[in-house]
Order: C-alpha cells, then sequence, then structure tokens
C-alpha cells in the first residue's frame, strides 16, 4: 500500500518541509560524486554505534566529525534511490500538516528530535554495531506519528498493488498510520539492522512523534486518542 496523497489542506506554505526535502536531495546528489568514496561517507557522516559509543574509534582520516555530530549529518544521507525516494514521498504528503500545525521553527526543532529518538532507539539495541545508519526514516517516523494524532480521520489516496496492476482507494489517515506501524513493529522483531532497514529507528520515531507532538502543537489543532479529542 503506497500513499500518494492526503485531502488534507494547509493554512501556510511548508517552508521547512520543502528545505529539510531539498537538503535530503542535494546530500544525495552529493553522494553519487563520492561515489568512488561511498564507504567511507556512510562510516564518516553516518551513525556508527560502536563509535558513538566510545567502544571503537574511526580510522583518522574518515572521522571528520564528533560522534555525537553524526545523529544529524545521517539524517540526510540515504543509501540508494528508492530510500530517498521513499521518504520524500512519506515527508512530502504527511509533513506539511505536521508544519502547519505547529509553525516552521518548532517543526525543525520536532523534526531533529524525533530523528535523534529513532537513533538512539535502534543503536541502543546493539551498541557494539559497527554499521553505520543513515536515512532520514527515523525523524520522518516521528512526523507520522504526530499525524496520527492530529490528523487520523484524513483521507489518503494510496495505490494498492494487485499482481501487475494497481488500485486506488480512499482511506483513513489513522488506518493507513497505524498499518505501517505495526509492519515496521513486526519486521523490528525479526529483522536486525545487517538486514539494511533500521526498523528499530522507525519504531523509535513514531513513539516520539507521538510523545512530544502535544508539546509542540499548536493549541488550536486538537490531538485524537482513542476517539477522545484533547
Amino acid at each position: 500500500m503506497i500513499p500518494i496523497h492526503d485531502d488534507n489542506p494547509t493554512e501556510i506554505t511548508p517552508y521547512a518541509t520543502y528545505t529539510i526535502m531539498a537538503l535530503c536531495v542535494w546530500a544525495f546528489f552529493w553522494e553519487l560524486s563520492q561515489a568512488n568514496n561511498l564507504d567511507q561517507v556512510f562510516y564518516s557522516m553516518g551513525v556508527v554505534p560502536a563509535v558513538l559509543f566510545g567502544k571503537t574509534m574511526l580510522a583518522p582520516e574518515i572521522a571528520v566529525i564528533p560522534p555525537w555530530a553524526s545523529i544529524f549529518t545521517s539524517m540526510f544521507l540515504h543509501g540508494s534511490w528508492m530510500h530517498l525516494l521513499s521518504n520524500m514521498l512519506y515527508l512530502w504528503i504527511f509533513g506539511n500538516n505536521v508544519e502547519d500545525a505547529m509553525g516552521h521553527g518548532r517543526f525543525i526543532v520536532f523534526y531533529l528530535m524525533c530523528g535523534i529518538a529513532a537513533a538512539l532507539f535502534q543503536v541502543l539495541s546493539d551498541t557494539s554495531s559497527v554499521i553505520p545508519m543513515v536515512g532520514a526514516s527515523g525523524a520522518i517516523s516521528g512526523v507520522l506519528g504526530a499525524y496520527l494524532l492530529l490528523y487520523p480521520h484524513a483521507t489518503v489516496l494510496v495505490a494498492v498493488p494487485m499482481g501487475f496492476f494497481f488500485y486506488t482507494a480512499r482511506i483513513p489517515a489513522g488506518f493507513v498510520l497505524i498499518l505501517w506501524f505495526l509492519m515496521q513493529l513486526l519486521s523490528s522483531s525479526f529483522t536486525s539492522q545487517a538486514g539494511g532497514v533500521a526498523f528499530g529507528a522507525h519504531v523509535g520515531g513514531f513513539l516520539a512523534g507521538m510523545i512530544l507532538i502535544p508539546l509542540f502543537r499548536e493549541k488550536c489543532h486538537r490531538l485524537h486518542f482513542f476517539g477522545r479529542r484533547f
């Protein structure tokens, strides 16, 4: 099930969302220019759990930033075109409304905090791992968690693959996002980071978004939780 767009207008232009997307795209094209040294880029700018927790050190020639700073730089790197495009699709659909609910500045802080929480949720599962973690997925998962509490009744147009064909349907956002979260939770239970996707970061980011949204939303935007508004 692939979301295409939501029927949920905004009152502001989501400049922060656009800026984050532009930075991710720019960073990916920069990665392409470093194709001969891409492994070094991921180790230099990605989150390596063992390095973050001081259990090992990078070679001096690639230790270009402090380990803690890699949590931020990793949010703008992606491992492939599909990785980038899927993340940007979700941010494009859901980020503008979440930004609308909190304003530009608070959205940036919220986004970064969700990314930090997602990274820590993943790396704490194996602090000895030397596999670099990159991608905006964790931070964007926080956006999805916030959207779930803000707009569960909004309608999302999705494409459902059926063999060689795609069928479209309009489905409540709450259903789409809860199903997405359950899939990440199930995948994180059976897949390690070595599998190529940090599902734990998706789970951690989503939960962080749900926890943080009451603190960041403007009070005029009500939250929905199990049928109750608050």
